[in-house]
């Protein structure tokens, strides 16, 4: 009797088992996709500097550097349409550096030839509203012709891009779905360099931007979710010219660093970005910041999702 009862519960349990296996996992509202994780070497494997906070059918970018608008396309191809190029309205610029800003142009024009609905708004230092009216001088004829040459009639204004430079650290901007505050990073000679922290009904995330090791950073996550980093191998740093080590020491966070700070930060996840690799390896700078942090890691590559 007591091997019956035994068997039917244990068929029972395994008949739950695979109900819970089939029923259909609850996707997050948010997800991080890493459009591009390159710095100035033209490594044709990783475009500029991109990443997308997505939420439901909403997406805001952190910086926008080459081949921005491709990579987000391709995002859309895989099934997150809020990456569609019509649905990128809304960008943080976290310094100016080119290899961060260099798909702005990209941004501003190729949505709206498609036929985007409403303006971008993008968020960042001081002079960014110079860069943007300078790209929209710089593309003049086009937007003439586009404009008068019997293209059909779009949405909006494409010179009508909303700027909003940041005074502060803060909130800068609130919507439904999202909070995002500014804070304050170190990047070399850089007056106004800034991380982001993205709060959404499900998950925290902190995009450090490009900064040397920052207290600051690990105070924004405090146990966030995700925290996307930049980072450099020391073992390639240690085989560059003395004179760009000391650039790399005042700009950059070496493997060790990150991990120290990253053990204090306590992320659920640690993503490596803007990756400096040099002569060394992927697996060797993931060596280094499991040196210092026993947490969860990842080094990123272009259109990865967390």
């Amino acid at each position: 009797m007591l091997y019956a009862v035994c068997c039917r519960s244990a068929a029972i349990a395994a008949v739950i088992l695979m109900v819970l296996c089939a029923w259909p996992q609850a996707q997050p509202r948010t997800r991080v996709v890493v459009l591009g994780t390159g710095t100035p070497n033209a490594d044709p494997d990783r475009y500029g500097p991109s990443v997308a906070i997505v939420v439901d059918e909403a997406s805001y970018l952190v910086d926008f550097g080459v081949g921005v608008v491709r990579r987000a396309a391709a995002a859309e191809r895989s099934g997150i349409k809020a990456l569609n190029a019509v649905n990128l309205t809304r960008a943080f610029a976290t310094h100016l550096h080119a290899d961060h800003t260099l798909g702005l142009a990209d941004l501003i024009l190729t949505p709206w030839i498609l036929e985007r609905e409403q303006p971008l708004s993008v968020y960042g230092p001081r002079g960014l509203r110079a860069m943007v009216d300078h790209l929209i001088a710089a593309y003049a004829a086009d937007l003439s012709v586009r404009t008068t040459g019997g293209e059909p009639r779009h949405k909006h204004n494409p010179r009508t891009v909303d700027v909003h430079e940041i005074a502060a650290p803060g909130v800068v901007f609130r919507d439904d779905r999202v909070t995002v505050s500014a804070f304050a990073v170190k990047h070399g000679a850089w007056p106004q360099a800034f991380g982001y922290r993205f709060k959404t009904p499900d998950r925290t995330i902190v995009v450090s931007g490009d900064t040397g090791p920052d207290s600051r950073i690990e105070e924004q996550c405090q146990r966030c979710d995700v925290l996307v980093h930049e980072v450099y191998s020391s073992a390639g740093f240690a085989k560059r010219p003395p004179e760009w080590q000391a650039y790399h020491s005042r700009y950059h966070t070496s493997g060790r660093e990150l991990g120290a700070i990253a053990a204090r930060a306590k992320p659920g996840l640690l993503v490596l970005y803007h990756q400096l690799i040099w002569s060394s390896t992927e697996e060797e700078l993931l060596r280094e910041v499991r040196e210092v942090y026993d947490g969860n890691v990842a080094s990123a590559h272009d259109l990865d999702v967390y």
